[in-house]
């Protein structure tokens, strides 16, 4: 293996970014896999034990191992991004501007002696999500794409989760890397390193009016051929841009695949490795390697706790055969509920009368109702249970749900807003949550979804009965005790909730559990009391994709 360390690219505005470059000894040419981002090129990655790759000098975290890609034929180009490691200048993750230097560096490494002039991107998360903002303004020699785990909207997948702000994650990812510049080894090279006010903007700008534009993934641009790769337990980040890119990009030639557990050790497992492999092979080579000829769509179905689960191949997204059921919210009578106990039940009848269900907005601490404190943020999740909960009875038999999720309501408030926090969960015949794998390998529920409720606003070109899009273009502020529908989008799932199992719903005015990192900043009226409303006119529900049990495939 050859490796070329601080090469210089320059860019069309003469800024000058460091890449290191791994390909294969002797002469010939060979196409390039291709990183750009803030995460250190130089930074040696040691993986966990478990992984599947082992560590070696050449590990570098959310990106391929030169010393498994490099001997099947490929050169690895890793850039420092502007701004961050050894490249000089403003740090400005995600931006249009980094995009536009992706789309140079793409142009450039096409161009170089060993290069075949055909360019590849694959990485997780930061390495995805570039990868969906380059694509977006086309370079030609981009000619396939895996974006592994990567938010393509970078106000609805990663700062606002409907309308709310991600302050746990946005605010601490942020500063850590800017810590990981400032008090380290990069700071002897670029001491203004992150110097822009990111946060400040992210921030300040909190509708969706046409500043986060180039921060999108623009999907009628993206046609390249495409492999979008997710994770069951990536609600909060990356998920949500994975499927849409399935659905909305124009790509000819798209596959989906979803996986659980970690952010990482799926990416390094060889039979993953493997599917990257083929479909490079296929688009960057010419070889006929039958990845094209599998249907499009591979998933994880995950059976509970993490243990034993199996892909199942299917023809599309979300699955043609799905029975899309609603399951009605019903407030039980029990006065005296406290603890785990549900307050209310789901069940597959409306009720024929209307009926409600109240709770405070905020939960009392020993210093009183959250504050302007700093603690109000950093202690997130450690509130008592707020808000209402609504299970079904034991289920008769196996039930999966896999795919995108509505939550339909009828709210009201005695403030001029309300944030919703939907939470989804397998509870056990013990009556105690079965958890899955996140991708920090935290305990994860099945599913969340998020609303502040001036937010309701619908685009009605992209909405669908069962994936609500919302425009967060205005507030639309409510009147006391005024009574709105609203829809909230619950990222996608899947979930075979076992025999004699309850599917529980959670509705709380904040972060409930299985949130963290990503957990939100609660604004400012967040002290009144909320309201559920149910049956006749206001038959609240959730719309679950139910999988019929004859048709799963194998």
């Amino acid at each position: 293996m050859i490796i070329e360390k601080d090469v210089e690219i320059v860019l069309r505005d003469g800024a000058r970014l460091k890449a290191d470059i791994f390909r294969p000894q002797g002469g010939g040419k060979f196409p390039a896999i291709m990183n750009l981002g803030t995460y250190q090129k130089d930074k040696h990655w040691v993986p966990p034990p478990d992984l599947e790759e082992k560590d070696n000098p050449y590990m570098n975290w959310e990106t391929v191992n030169p010393l498994w890609w490099i001997p099947r034929g490929y050169a690895a180009v890793r850039v420092d991004g502007r701004g961050s490691g050894k490249s000089p200048g403003q740090t400005d993750p995600f931006s249009p501007q980094e995009a536009l230097d992706f789309y140079d560096a793409i142009e450039w490494a096409a161009r170089q002696p060993w290069c075949s002039g055909k360019v590849g991107t694959l990485g997780i998360s930061y390495y995805a999500m570039t990868q969906w903002l380059v694509a977006s303004l086309k370079p030609p020699s981009l000619k396939a794409m895996i974006p592994w785990e990567g938010a393509a909207d970078m106000y609805r997948d990663f700062a606002y989760h409907g309308g709310i702000f991600c302050f746990g994650f946005v605010a601490n990812w942020y500063n850590n890397h800017m810590a990981h510049h400032l008090l380290g080894k990069p700071q002897r090279q670029n001491p203004d390193t992150f110097a822009k006010h990111w946060l400040w903007h992210y921030l300040r700008d909190s509708l969706d009016r046409g500043q986060y534009r180039g921060r999108q993934a623009v999907w009628e641009n993206i046609d390249i051929p495409l492999f979008t790769v997710g994770n069951w337990s990536g609600m909060g980040l990356h998920l949500r841009g994975n499927t849409e890119a399935y659905v909305r990009a124009r790509s000819k030639h798209k596959k989906l695949r979803i996986h659980a557990g970690t952010h990482y050790h799926p990416f390094y497992a060889e039979e993953a490795r493997r599917d990257q492999l083929r479909f490079f092979d296929h688009w960057l080579k010419g070889i006929d390697t039958g990845s094209m000829d599998e249907p499009p769509v591979k998933l994880l179905i995950r059976t509970g706790g993490g243990k034993n689960y199996r892909f199942r191949y299917e023809n599309e997204w979300p699955l043609a055969r799905t029975r899309w059921t609603k399951f009605y919210l019903r407030p039980l009578k029990q006065t005296a509920r406290h603890g785990e106990l549900a307050e209310g039940a789901l069940t597959n009848t409306a009720p024929k009368t209307r009926g409600s269900l109240a709770y405070p907005a905020s939960g009392m601490t020993k210093a009183g109702v959250a504050s302007a404190s700093w603690t109000s943020t950093a202690l997130a999740g450690s509130l008592p249970r707020m808000g209402a909960s609504f299970e079904t009875g034991p289920l008769p038999a196996d039930t999966e749900v896999t795919g995108p999720i509505n939550l339909v309501l009828w709210v009201a408030s005695s403030t001029e807003d309300m944030d919703i926090f939907a939470t989804l969960r397998n509870i056990g015949r013990d009556g105690k949550d079965v958890w899955e794998i996140g991708q920090q390998q935290q305990p994860v529920p099945v599913a969340k979804g998020w609303l502040r409720v001036s937010h309701r606003k619908l685009d009605k070109k992209l909405s669908l009965p069962y994936r609500p899009y919302h425009t967060h273009d205005e507030r639309l502020l409510l009147k006391p005790g005024q009574i709105v529908p609203v829809q909230v989008e619950v990222w996608p799932t899947c979930m075979v909730f076992a025999k004699g199992h309850r599917i529980r719903l959670d509705i709380q005015p904040r972060d409930g559990i299985g949130a963290a990192p990503y957990t939100h900043y609660s604004a400012d009226y967040n002290t009144g009391t909320n309201i559920i409303y149910t049956g006749a006119n206001t038959a609240s529900h959730i719309l679950l994709p139910i999988i019929p049990p004859k048709s799963r495939r194998r």
